[in-house]
């Protein structure tokens, strides 16, 4: 079962892509309704939403590092994987039963705990299951499967909104069954060995002495870029502020999923030979482009535009930038690597978060895609430079 392949894809790649498709379905059908539900029928503001998306990020975000560690260093990904997923799910109820911000930042929380454990050895099982030649397809899949459940996840929502009378505690709490799917999912049918280090093998450690400056500029780069990229929560609430009636916000998170499914596929095969460094920083400037559109809008219409060529974004960035990590990094100690690259970007979400949520209630709405827009701007000329230093000193990268 091993060497089976799904369309070309190795069985592992496929079945983490499926694992991905149900949770996705499971925290998509919550997550365009949180900000809705906080701000809606518990009446929060958003300086506190900005900070309960900001801790629920950073602080799980930590164990991503220390995850990817520790799944080198025990030779294993499936059974990290499987736990992360586990408690994800179970953090269902805790939002289901809330009747206070506190909870749903619990909530939050327990279920970003869980992404922080299965991430790194997630990717890692991916670069190991893909032919370094079609890495960048191999994470294409995963993003394009992991996405297509976040395209079902808000259609289911806007369905269960309409047949109980929009319920939100309803639909949290049927959100727990295909978050279900996906842990059995693994159980059963993620195929590993567990990887036996040779005597003179030195164990993975902690410490950042095995990359290069490559790893180390990328990292800088996605992690500035990320301290601008304030929570999509601040795009579902600016929607509303616009004009979109509360009962199609799933719907245009919708189509933001659609879109990025839909391209992450050739956008991977495109990076895998046209270059992914090109595809990254031509993501940059989309997403600079984008955010001072978000800025700037003023009508529905416009937001509906947005958030499509927002999804396009995504499809352009999120696994190329993984892949192209893949190739800059140690065979050995890729789990490591995820989870740094992971720790890093999930740190900076705090202060985008609370700075996104500052912005918004001290000065403007706009202000927080301003900051947005500026912060990825000086990341693509960031990485105009990275791009410049790599062709002298590793041309064949």
């Amino acid at each position: 079962m091993k060497n089976k392949k799904f369309f070309g894809f190795g069985w592992n790649v496929f079945i983490t892509g499926l694992v991905s498709f149900f949770m996705d379905i499971s925290s998509e059908m919550i997550y365009p309704l949180v900000p809705l539900f906080l701000a809606n029928i518990l009446g929060v503001n958003k300086s506190i939403i900005g900070l309960i998306e900001g801790i629920a990020e950073s602080t799980a975000s930590l164990l991503k590092v220390f995850s990817g560690w520790f799944s080198d260093r025990i030779g294993n990904r499936k059974w990290l994987m499987a736990a992360g997923y586990g408690i994800s799910t179970l953090s269902r109820p805790f939002v289901a039963l809330a009747t206070g911000w506190q909870h749903v930042m619990s909530s939050r929380f327990i279920d970003r705990f869980g992404k922080g454990i299965r991430t790194a050895p997630r990717d890692a099982l991916i670069a190991e299951s893909a032919e370094s030649t079609h890495l960048g397809r191999a994470f294409g899949l995963h993003r394009a499967m992991d996405t297509m459940g976040a395209v079902v996840g808000p259609a289911l929502a806007f369905f269960f909104m309409g047949l109980f009378s929009n319920n939100y505690r309803t639909v949290f709490w049927l959100s727990m069954i295909p978050g279900v799917i996906a842990v059995l999912l693994i159980i059963f049918f993620i195929t590993e060995k567990k990887k036996a280090l040779a005597a003179h093998v030195e164990r993975p450690k902690l410490t950042m002495k095995h990359f290069d400056w490559r790893f180390k500029f990328f990292v800088v780069i996605a992690g500035l870029f990320a301290v601008g990229n304030s929570s999509d929560v601040f795009l579902i609430l600016r929607a509303e502020q616009v004009g979109v009636p509360t009962v199609m916000i799933p719907v245009v998170y919708l189509l933001f999923n659609l879109v990025y499914s839909i391209s992450s596929i050739p956008a991977g095969m495109a990076a895998d030979r046209f270059g992914r460094k090109r595809v990254i920083l031509l993501g940059f400037i989309l997403f600079a482009v984008l955010y001072y559109g978000f800025a700037i809008a003023s009508d529905a219409k416009a937001i509906w535009i947005l958030f499509g060529f927002y999804g396009l974004f995504m499809g352009l960035t999120e696994g190329i930038q993984k892949a192209f990590l893949a190739t800059i990094i140690p065979p050995d100690f890729k789990a490591t690597a995820f989870g740094i690259y992971n720790t890093v970007v999930g740190i900076a979400m705090f202060p985008a978060s609370l700075i996104g949520g500052w912005l918004w209630d001290s000065i403007s709405p706009s202000a927080t895609f301003y900051f947005g827009a500026i912060t990825a701007g000086i990341s693509a000329i960031l990485f105009v430079v990275f791009i410049a230093s790599i062709k002298r000193t590793h041309p064949a990268t």
